[in-house]
């Protein structure tokens, strides 16, 4: 043991001090004209708040007792007062139920007056069941039609709109067009339900697709009329909802 202590000694023994370090340059390569820490250093000026000049005021509340000087804002400050008060989704969606059934009753009883300001509505729930139901029944006679019905429909929508706008004074919008013609495609459905049992190739499927023809145009026309208070124009009105209409009757028969 006496050895390895000697060793240790003479392990950390070194000549090295303090006044032998060399004497530290600039980057001009002169050296300091002051030692280390004799060097002033100026403090960063800046802007600082008279607020961070003063002295803090000491805390004078409690532990764990929050000051009464934030108050939480309630739920009901974000959502309105109350909950009840909301509407309901369907309503915010523009679905009523009472206003498509009373369109599909106008549809179907073509002798029935049309409220025009319930067939003013843009609702299109209504006409999109109508037409998927359609494709659907000419899916059952084994015609995939579903490109035809809804491209005809976007086409006779647009033309609709076009001529309706010529000829009335108030003008009407896209929507409202879109919507009027889909509702009043529901006997084009019963058409096709029949054309999955029955042939209409014949003389009485010419005199059943004739009527169906004159229901659907005699039904849009009728609540274009009321819409848009073009009163002495309903048949200018049907003869192209007619026209339209013999397209969907004519992809039924064939």
């Amino acid at each position: 043991m006496s050895g390895f202590d000697g060793f240790n000694t003479e392990f950390f023994q070194t000549s090295y001090s303090i006044e032998d370090q060399a004497q530290p340059y600039d980057y001009s390569g002169r050296p300091y004209s002051k030692p280390y820490g004799g060097y002033e250093y100026p403090q960063q000026a800046g802007f600082v708040p008279h607020d961070m000049m003063q002295q803090q005021q000491p805390y004078t509340g409690q532990i764990y007792q929050p000051t009464q000087g934030y108050t939480p804002a309630s739920a009901q400050s974000f959502y309105g007062s109350n909950f009840e008060d909301e509407p309901p989704l369907l309503e915010e969606l523009g679905i009523n139920f009472d206003h498509i059934w009373q369109k599909t009753l106008t549809v179907l009883h073509p002798l029935k007056v049309a409220d025009g300001t319930i067939m003013n509505e843009t609702d299109l729930a209504g006409p999109m069941v109508f037409c998927l139901a359609f494709g659907a029944t000419l899916l059952l006679a084994g015609k995939i039609q579903f490109g035809y019905v809804y491209g005809i429909s976007a086409i006779g929508c647009l033309g609709m709109f076009c001529l309706l706008n010529l000829m009335s004074i108030t003008g009407v919008s896209f929507g409202c067009v879109a919507s009027v013609l889909g509702y009043c495609l529901l006997p084009m459905i019963l058409l096709s339900s029949f054309a999955i049992v029955f042939s209409l190739q014949g003389m009485m499927g010419i005199i059943l697709t004739a009527g169906i023809i004159g229901w659907c145009s005699f039904s849009a026309s009728k609540i274009f009329i009321s819409a848009l208070a073009m009163e002495g124009q309903q048949l200018l009105v049907a003869y192209p909802c007619a026209l339209l209409y013999g397209v969907f009757a004519l992809i039924s028969i064939f």
